[in-house]
């Protein structure tokens, strides 16, 4: 109840209150085969949530340069990892989002997110370009076209444990539950 009522007293008196803006990061532009691409996959087909989680733990197994085949039915796809060097890859990939359109938000920090798989191309065909986006956050954007095919949807994975976002929903409610223990103790003990 004290710390209630010291934490807006403090707030009260304090004279001037200022916010100080803070520059937004630059806008960061994935393209195809750029420095941020961990693979591709050919011709990506199917593309439902295990089928693309395949393909990117497959990927991530893969030496520099080195490819692969991960059949899936009836569907042979060619599994391919650039000669981008990251350093050790967080892995399994777990699939955390997905969604459509070009531009794709990391979060507000880097590492919230490991890897961004796009797909591009129709049921039939095309193929995926996956991107290690783990030093990556704020919004990026991504080609609406790649190798003569449409974008059709992108996922987001991460690593083994996955990072939850956190808005300071947490510190909040760790306050109020402390202030709260203060109150019961303060009761029980007189």
């Amino acid at each position: 109840m004290l710390l209630g009522i010291g934490c807006a007293v403090m707030l009260a008196s304090a004279k001037e209150a200022k916010a100080y803006r803070t520059p937004l990061p630059p806008s960061i532009n994935l393209t195809i085969g750029d420095q941020h691409e961990l693979g591709q996959v050919q011709p990506a087909v199917p593309e439902g949530d295990a089928a693309i989680t395949q393909y990117v733990n497959f990927m991530i197994g893969l030496s520099l340069g080195g490819s692969g085949q991960v059949i899936i039915g009836p569907h042979n796809n060619l599994v391919r990892r650039s000669m981008n060097g990251f350093g050790p890859l967080p892995g399994p990939a777990n699939l955390a989002l997905r969604g459509t359109g070009t531009t794709v938000n990391l979060g507000p920090t880097a590492g919230l997110y490991d890897y961004l798989f796009a797909h591009y191309g129709g049921p039939g065909g095309g193929f995926a370009e996956v991107w290690y986006v783990g030093n990556l956050n704020g919004s990026i954007s991504i080609p609406a076209t790649g190798l003569g095919h449409g974008l059709s949807g992108w996922a987001l994975f991460t690593g083994p444990g996955g990072a939850v976002p956190d808005g300071g929903t947490t510190l909040m409610l760790l306050g109020a539950a402390l202030s709260a223990v203060g109150v019961v103790r303060r009761f029980l003990v007189t």
